[in-house]
């Protein structure tokens, strides 16, 4: 029997729904904005220490953590109110995989409903266009790679998670910062079996690879051909500088149709540091809202990126930022397409 509250529902007819507005928005959307940093703006805005084995995911249990939690979702969901963008919102449950979660204080429950459930709710206070995604990550060290699992390991280890995911009511799934290119089959594997959307983002170095040494051209092409009931909806980057990714498209070995046409998206830290440099520093690395836009504008000018938002170093401000010259080169185009 599905899960039930108010207004939220899982039966069939309405996950189709759901499940068709997603790819709807995505197919005739120039752009589509995507929440800021959250977990490291709960830290060094709130002296929030994060659980040692989920991290954030059980902020929504305490109500100093959900208090946090909802500021910063609002700021973003009125930015992208405030210049009628989409923004896909993510649960921030990267790591709370089953191996995780039944080490935790929160082994009893129901965690990725639970967080669904609170955007949901935070989303219906605006009129912007929301869509929720189910975030799941890597096991081991996304900014290194270690630990990356084979892609049967994969399907065995991410099957819980992504099935706990039935019971709430996202629009897609989110598979952040994936370093190893096995694993990243493996997850993209069992996320084609939800039937939701999916979207794979990778680990990218400025020298166009993943960590593991895949190029970008490779891990889409492996990926979409392993996955033969539903490929991923596109595939994108999280945690990398809008100057690394640039650079990453850049080389010869990316330079081809399919990287052009499945490589839709950007959360841009705000460091134009490479993944290993970043996992080695302690202290915050950021730039302007301004500086850091300028180099979404100049990505953008050379690789057509649809999906747009931050990551670490990122907060309200660089999302303003973003949004305002989003909309306006919006705004542009309809004037070309008049």
């Amino acid at each position: 029997m599905p899960l039930e509250f108010e207004g939220y529902s899982t039966e069939d007819e309405d996950e189709n729904m759901k499940k068709q507005s997603f790819i709807n928005c995505f197919t005739n959307n120039l752009f589509i904005l995507t929440e800021g940093a959250i977990g490291q703006r709960i830290e060094r805005e709130f002296y929030i220490v994060p659980d040692k084995d989920i991290m954030y995911a059980g902020l929504i249990y305490n109500s100093k953590g959900r208090k946090a939690l909802e500021t910063l979702y609002r700021q973003y969901l009125q930015i992208a109110q405030d210049y009628a963008l989409p923004i896909m919102l993510m649960t921030n449950t990267r790591r709370a995989n089953k191996e995780r979660v039944e080490r935790s204080i929160f082994y009893n429950r129901n965690i990725m409903y639970d967080y669904t459930k609170f955007l949901y709710e935070l989303s219906q206070e605006y009129s912007c266009e929301t869509y929720i995604g189910g975030m799941m990550g890597c096991r081991g060290d996304a900014y290194s790679g270690e630990e990356g699992l084979s892609i049967e390991e994969a399907l065995e280890f991410h099957a819980w998670q992504a099935n706990a995911f039935k019971l709430t009511q996202i629009d897609f799934m989110f598979a952040g910062i994936m370093p190893s290119l096995p694993e990243a089959i493996g997850m993209a594997k069992t996320m084609e079996q939800l039937d939701h959307p999916y979207i794979i983002s990778l680990m990218i170095d400025r020298n166009g690879r993943i960590l593991d040494g895949h190029s970008i051209h490779e891990a889409i092409n492996e990926i979409d051909n392993a996955t033969t009931k539903q490929k991923p909806l596109c595939y994108m980057t999280n945690c990398v500088h809008p100057e690394i990714l640039r650079e990453a498209l850049g080389q010869t070995i990316n330079s081809t149709v399919l990287v052009r046409e499945r490589f839709c998206g950007i959360q841009a830290n705000a460091s134009n540091l490479n993944p290993s440099e970043l996992d080695l520093t302690m202290e915050l690395k950021t730039s302007s809202a301004t500086e850091l836009t300028q180099q979404f504008m100049r990505l953008y000018k050379k690789f057509p990126i649809k999906i747009c938002g931050g990551c670490c170093g990122t907060d309200n401000t660089h999302i303003k930022e973003l949004a305002i010259q989003l909309k306006g080169t919006l705004n542009d185009w309809k004037l070309e397409q008049a």
